[in-house]
């Protein structure tokens, strides 16, 4: 998976994003427990939207994402609003030499584009690493139900005059994964013809139960688990869940 022309349109797939849902959990759950420190390392930053947002907001933020191209989006979003963010490219598995941060951040369900289980429980690990004593970590997944139900052998489509797309979801070789297949179509400013070029994303889940076993053996204290980022627990029909862990 290569992400140098998606990383252009990737903003335009993502516009629905509960991106202000995102900070406002973050800011309450600060605050609840009682963390006044402001550093923020955002994993999977994609091209910088949430990163951009919490620095607008007061928050002392760093940036990590595999892909150079979703970083390079998301240093041109900082600069053209005279915002200074350190971005780094890093796979979050291997997530090394960064310091210490207050909170630590993988939203937008990235952690299930780990297909490996090893490369999950890494993660959990140097996130822990990168944690102040008593930091909180947050991140949300797509739940199984979402895999089966709404994902698996459905298709998507968005026509718009700039850019549509056509997506597809087939089942994975994993249990509780997803084979994504997008065809762009990206309109040419000067030819008015449509270009088009295709992704293969792949996404995999695991039980509730699996997740909270590995944050304990990573040392964290689980403290809250959030159906579709609200206050309530997950059920059958929950889409997405979201982690909250103390160091």
């Amino acid at each position: 998976m290569t992400y140098g022309r998606f990383a252009y349109v990737y903003d335009e797939l993502m516009k629905d994003a509960p991106y202000e849902k995102w900070l406002m959990i973050l800011t309450a759950k600060l605050e609840q427990y009682g963390i006044g420190g402001r550093k923020v390392l955002d994993l999977a930053c994609g091209t910088g939207e949430m990163t951009v947002e919490l620095a607008q907001h007061g928050f002392e933020v760093t940036g990590v994402d595999l892909s150079d191209e979703m970083l390079l989006v998301a240093n041109e979003k900082a600069v053209e609003l005279g915002l200074t963010i350190p971005l780094f490219q890093q796979n979050m598995a291997e997530l090394e030499g960064l310091g210490q941060f207050d909170c630590v951040t993988i939203f937008c369900d990235s952690l299930n584009y780990l297909r490996d289980e090893a490369d999950i429980v890494k993660t959990f690990s140097r996130v822990h690493e990168h944690l102040q004593e008593g930091g909180l970590f947050l991140f949300d997944v797509h739940s199984i139900y979402k895999m089966e139900e709404v994902f698996q052998n459905h298709t998507f489509a968005v026509s718009d005059d700039e850019v549509s797309y056509i997506w597809d979801c087939f089942p994975g070789e994993e249990p509780y994964s997803v084979e994504h297949e997008l065809s762009f179509f990206v309109k040419d400013t000067q030819s008015g013809l449509y270009d088009r070029f295709d992704e293969l994303h792949y996404q995999r889940t695991y039980p509730v139960d699996q997740y909270k076993t590995w944050l304990q053996q990573a040392g964290f204290t689980v403290t809250e688990v959030m159906a579709d980022l609200e206050e309530a627990s997950p059920v059958t029909e929950t889409e997405r869940i979201l982690f909250i862990a103390s160091k």
